[in-house]
């Protein structure tokens, strides 16, 4: 090339259209810039809401003895204060009560992450192998993990009083 910065007429920049845009908003709605709901923001949407699901025990009373031993969704304080675009979910369970993560298999891979809080209460995760034995895994209050996908997975109390658990879900 000569020493002038000249593109050819065919190699210029004009109808490449978001390359030419270069971090700017586009006028595409479906190339919006969303955010990855990463291990990292799934643990602290999940202590969030085990935080602010605290300060709201009046609320979980009446449905522990409605919902036992199923998930359902958290009270309005504890979705909000959690990021927009997760949803959080619930389990009480009594002594020996179990409650099973719902199958996620339909969802595409980057939207099955769950992350699992034990508010309090003593339980266990029984995760399935593939071909042999559940694995069995003690789960202690206050500790949070993060499952790939919810699939099989079952969340078991083994204390002598009531369990609550937290799940947020992408």
């Amino acid at each position: 090339m000569s020493g002038t910065d000249e593109v050819s007429p065919g190699n210029g920049i004009d109808g490449i259209g978001d390359i030419a845009l270069a971090g700017r908003p586009s006028g595409y709605a479906h190339l919006a810039a969303r955010p990855v709901a990463t291990a990292g923001r799934l643990v602290a949407a999940a202590r969030t809401a085990a935080a602010s699901l605290a300060l709201a025990p009046s609320s979980l009373s009446r449905r522990f003895r409605r919902h036992r031993g199923h998930w359902y969704i958290a009270p309005r304080p504890v979705r909000r204060a959690v990021a927009r675009g997760l949803r959080v979910e619930i389990a009480a369970l009594a002594p020996g009560d179990s409650a099973e993560l719902p199958d996620r298999r339909q969802r595409p891979a980057s939207r099955r992450a769950v992350a699992l809080h034990l508010v309090y209460g003593e339980a266990h995760l029984v995760t399935p192998a593939g071909e042999g034995d559940p694995v069995i895994r003690p789960f202690a209050a206050g500790s949070t993990r993060v499952l790939g996908t919810g699939n099989g997975h079952r969340l078991i109390n083994t204390g002598a009083g009531p369990a609550l658990a937290v799940r947020v879900l992408v």
